[in-house]
């Protein structure tokens, strides 16, 4: 008996349905795929992260839903009834709502200041050539170094000469100038990144300087916007050592001093503190938790840049 050969087939070739064995598997064993044991590592080094940061605030939160008694009872414990009467009274508190207003002022005050005058002041470091461009950028990046707390003395009798403490311009002015610095520091390269090509040719069609800044630069560099406004909103609302220092009084401070003049007069209520607390964190979690991925993408792109 013979075996009939189809053309082109070489003799003994295993058909296309037979499944291969260990033996004729032409894969190497070192191109296998191999249990990564640093993977399972990492995320528990992330849950034990995410774990530490997001338990805090929990806590502050759950327990704003007992009262006093059941805190002191069992520290730990879960609201054993739910209790919304701490609530009420940090929404009926008209200091409150005083509070967030000039948080709000202020924060947004100082997100303006601090987009503007960054992308101007980057946009002439990014894209010009001149006499000590280099020297200035350095000199923005050494304004990382120096810290809030030296300035405070100086800055304190400054504003007293000018007449300003007391004043929410006494603590939107300084917070522009120290957000300066990580400003234009996550917007150079965005600039820098952006083709010369395209300010020649806005330049040829008849756009001016200002038109290819405001209708071209500004668009293309919306990422790096968002990092830095996001960054200066959530830093200004949590700012707490100038307000305290030169603002002065419940009536003007903003909602992390108002925390501590609601605790000295309430001492005693912890469960109305952390009410409290927990309502003046609230919007710079849900402001930061919107835009977090706004910001990953923009400090991406200064690296890139």
């Amino acid at each position: 008996m013979t075996a009939t050969l189809t053309p082109g087939a070489a003799p003994n070739a295993p058909t296309p349905s037979s499944p291969r064995t260990r033996l004729d598997d032409p894969t190497p064993a070192s191109r296998r795929r191999r249990f990564d044991w640093g993977t399972p590592f990492a995320y528990l080094i992330a849950l034990v992260m995410c774990g530490i940061t997001v338990a805090p605030v929990i806590y502050v939160v759950i327990n704003g839903f007992r009262s006093t008694a059941q805190i002191n009872r069992d520290p730990a414990g879960l609201p054993d009834p739910w209790v919304v009467t701490n609530y009420l009274g940090v929404f009926s508190d008209p200091n409150f709502w005083t509070q967030f207003a000039n948080s709000t002022i202020v924060a947004v005050a100082t997100t303006v200041g601090v987009t503007l005058l960054g992308v101007m002041a980057a946009f002439v470091i990014a894209r010009y050539q001149f006499f000590g461009r280099t020297f200035l950028f350095s000199l923005f990046t050494a304004g990382l170094l120096f810290p809030l707390t030296v300035a405070v003395l100086p800055l304190f009798t400054m504003l007293r000469s000018f007449g300003l403490l007391g004043n929410l311009f006494a603590v939107i002015g300084p917070q522009i100038a120290f957000a300066l610095p990580t400003t234009i520091i996550i917007l150079v390269p965005f600039l820098r990144a952006i083709p010369a090509e395209l300010e020649d040719a806005a330049l040829i069609d008849g756009a001016g300087r200002f038109t290819f800044f405001w209708r071209v630069l500004l668009p293309l560099s919306w990422p790096g916007l968002i990092t830095v406004g996001v960054l200066a909103f959530v830093a200004s609302w949590n700012a707490y050592l100038l307000p305290l220092l030169l603002l002065g009084n419940p009536a003007t401070a903003t909602l992390p001093v108002g925390v501590q003049y609601f605790s000295t007069a309430y001492s005693q209520d912890t469960a109305g503190v952390l009410a409290f607390t927990s309502v003046a964190m609230i919007p710079a979690l849900l402001f930061f938790t919107l835009a977090q991925r706004r910001i990953v993408g923009g400090l991406t792109g200064a690296v890139k840049g």
